[in-house]
């Protein structure tokens, strides 16, 4: 699409499979907007073989991809993921050059969010933040978070709680706004598969017992304290024989190609009531939220969109640490027993019906995009709006809130 005279650039950066679901209704706004040119940046996972190519779903969608950033290297080490954030600082670099964006557009935590942020600030290009202020005490993208934070000047976040930590890092009121979730739109607007064309692509009939597995590293444990984890959590698993159980691979954090064999070795033993994917797609992903009757691991999808469903989550561990919660979320440690105690429960009918009529702590949805488009265009449009002026920043003093 050409850009005419009066347009104004706006970049998404997206990294992963689920950010891209997250993002999309935001993408769509924006894509509709006749006074916005949309530049949608991909790297991270979605340019990576081992993850699915994920990009290619962002094109069947009717989008088109402005830039590539490669960045990620074929190991998940710590020295290789600090190296694929210097390798993302290089290619942001070449991808703003190019682009020449008015304004970014961030959504979460991850080391390739932190390269995009880093390069943007340098850049003078005033970035808009995602589900900012927010607490997972288990994992480094805890500190990604919060420096992402620092280095945006307009901030979106998904509950009145995040929005007063954000302020209380000095973030000026003003410019911090709380709409909810926006990936919890495309709940309303969402056409879900019907149960055999899921069974069909997940490959894979259901069950009386269907379980979605999902855990992703402890970045601040070892690489043995995460196999353990796993191989506890399988070992539990092994209690269910009659489960059908839909595992979805890790992010490409540290160990997450351990964890990953881990997870492989076990469906390719259990293969009639077992299967691994690595990227399920946004649709497929709600989809299966609508058929299995409890979700298992440590995905913040547990915290955010399983409620909506009224669908039970077991969350093992640290990784969540400090995250809102709804009431159909059980916390566990990362114990065999501990988690088979937690799936008896979620299973329970006394469970089931006490989460009935639960509080949504991020809402349901419905227009929280549009709602973080709307806000964005009116700092872009307004005849005030300078990059260089907007770009320097005052630390709000919590004192005068």
């Amino acid at each position: 699409m050409k850009k005419l005279l009066s347009q104004k650039n706006i970049c998404v950066v997206t990294g992963s499979r689920s950010e891209y679901g997250l993002l999309y209704w935001i993408l769509k706004t924006l894509f509709d907007d006749k006074e916005i040119n949309l530049q949608i940046l991909v790297t991270g996972m979605h340019l990576s073989p081992e993850f699915g190519e994920t990009y290619k779903q962002i094109e069947d969608d009717g989008f088109k991809i402005s830039y590539k950033v490669e960045m990620l290297l074929s190991s998940d080490t710590k020295s290789s993921i600090t190296k694929s954030v210097g390798l993302g600082v290089i290619g942001f670099a070449d991808a703003y050059e190019n682009l020449k964006p008015d304004l970014v557009i961030l959504l979460g935590d991850r080391f390739e969010i932190l390269a995009a942020a880093q390069s943007a600030l340098i850049f003078q290009i005033p970035i808009a933040h995602i589900h900012g202020g927010e607490v997972t005490e288990g994992s480094i993208d805890e500190s990604f978070r919060h420096a992402i934070t620092k280095f945006s000047q307009i901030h979106f976040t998904a509950t009145e709680e995040y929005r007063k930590r954000i302020i209380q890092m000095g973030e000026n009121p003003d410019f911090v706004f709380n709409f909810g979730a926006p990936g919890l739109d495309a709940i309303s607007k969402m056409v879900y598969f019907n149960q055999s064309d899921l069974e069909e692509s997940l490959g894979i009939k259901f069950g009386n017992l269907n379980f979605l597995v999902t855990l992703h590293p402890v970045t601040i444990f070892s690489q043995e304290q995460n196999l353990n984890s796993v191989k506890e959590l399988l070992n539990a698993l092994r209690e269910y024989p009659e489960a059908k159980i839909i595992f979805t691979k890790t992010n490409s954090d540290a160990f997450g190609i351990a964890i990953n064999k881990l997870l492989e070795e076990f469906v390719q033993n259990n293969p009639l009531n077992c299967v691994i994917h690595s990227s399920l797609g946004h649709k497929r992903y709600l989809s299966l939220l609508k058929f299995v009757d409890v979700m298992i691991g440590n995905s913040s999808s547990a915290f955010i969109e399983a409620p909506i469903f009224n669908l039970p989550s077991i969350n093992i561990g640290c990784r969540q640490n400090g995250r809102v919660a709804a009431s159909s979320v059980i916390n566990c440690s990362d114990n065999k027993d501990e988690i088979i105690t937690s799936i008896s429960k979620a299973l329970s009918k006394e469970f089931k019906k006490l989460i009935e009529f639960q509080d949504l702590p991020y809402g349901k949805g419905g227009d929280n995009s549009i709602k973080i488009c709307k806000q964005i265009k009116y700092f872009l449009l307004d005849s005030d709006f300078s990059k260089h002026k907007f770009i320097k920043k005052k630390f709000f003093d919590i004192a005068n809130f």
